[in-house]
C-alpha cells in the first residue's frame, strides 16, 4: 500500500436521523470539529439522511451544516436503506476520485463523537485497516443508574484492546471495500453486522479497536424495534 501523506483522505460522514431535532445540531457540530481536528482529512462531506421525520430535524440539520454537506429527506423507514442513501450521496460528491482514498464514516444523530474520532479512524486506515468498528459508551446526561449498571456488566471488551461489537454509530469503511461488499443492506436493524460480516467474507482487513469511542443516547425508547435502545430495554426487563 502506498504511504499516505497528511490531509490525503476524502472523508464522508453519514448520519441517519429520525425525529432527532433535539440532538442533530450538536451531532453535526461534533462531527465537523472532529474532521477539522484531523490533519489526515483533506476534504469532508457530511450527509444527514432525515428518514420519516415529522419534526424539525431536516431544518435544523441544514442550518447547522451550511456548505459542509447536504440533507436528504426520505420515507424509507430503514436504517440500512438510509445509510445506503447517504453513502451514495458521499460517493456522488467525490465522483471521479479513487474509492481507495475515500473514508466512509458513520454515526447516529443521537450520538456525540469526540474531537479525535475521525483522526482515530484514519490513523487505523493509514495502518492498513480497510474497515473500523469502534465502541459506544452511554452519554452520562440523565443516565439511569440501573441502565449504567446493566451496560457496564454486559458490554464486554477484550484484554488486548479489541472487542466483538459492531455499531453503525461508530463504523468506518474505505469506499472500495464498501462497494466490493455491496454496501449497506436495506434492512431496519443489524445493518452494521450485516455489512461487517460481508466485508469479512470478502477478505478485507477489519479492525475492532476499543480505542475508538463515541457516546450515544441512553434512552430506552428508540427509533427502531430491535435497535440499541430496544435491546437495552429488553435486557432490563429480563433482569427484573
Amino acid at each position: 500500500m502506498t504511504p499516505r501523506t497528511a490531509a490525503s483522505w476524502n472523508v464522508g460522514v453519514v448520519v441517519p436521523a429520525r425525529n432527532e431535532e433535539s440532538s442533530i445540531g450538536q451531532c453535526i457540530a461534533n462531527v465537523a470539529k472532529s474532521c477539522d481536528a484531523s490533519n489526515r482529512c483533506g476534504a469532508t462531506w457530511i450527509v444527514v439522511v432525515a428518514d420519516r421525520c415529522d419534526d424539525r430535524t431536516a431544518q435544523f440539520a441544514r442550518q447547522h451544516l451550511g456548505a459542509r454537506g447536504e440533507v436528504l429527506e426520505c420515507a424509507l423507514g430503514s436504517a440500512g436503506a438510509a445509510r445506503r442513501l447517504g453513502a451514495a450521496a458521499v460517493l456522488r460528491h467525490y465522483r471521479g476520485l479513487a474509492a481507495s482514498g475515500i473514508w466512509l464514516a458513520n454515526t447516529d444523530a443521537d450520538t456525540f463523537v469526540p474531537p479525535d474520532w475521525i483522526d482515530t479512524h484514519l490513523a487505523y486506515a493509514d495502518a492498513n485497516a480497510e474497515a473500523v468498528a469502534g465502541i459506544v459508551q452511554l452519554a452520562p446526561d440523565g443516565l439511569r443508574e440501573d441502565v449504567h449498571e446493566l451496560f457496564s456488566r454486559t458490554y464486554q471488551l477484550a484484554a488486548n484492546g479489541t472487542h466483538e461489537h459492531v455499531h453503525g454509530a461508530n463504523f468506518g469503511v474505505r469506499a472500495d471495500a464498501y462497494l466490493d461488499a455491496g454496501g449497506w443492506s436495506d434492512i431496519p436493524v443489524s445493518e452494521d453486522h450485516c455489512l461487517w460480516n460481508r466485508l469479512m467474507r470478502r477478505g478485507w482487513r477489519l479492525l475492532s479497536p476499543a480505542a475508538s469511542v463515541v457516546h450515544t443516547s441512553a434512552r430506552l425508547q428508540g427509533r427502531a424495534i430491535g435497535g440499541f435502545a430496544d435491546t437495552l430495554q429488553r435486557q432490563l426487563l429480563a433482569g427484573e
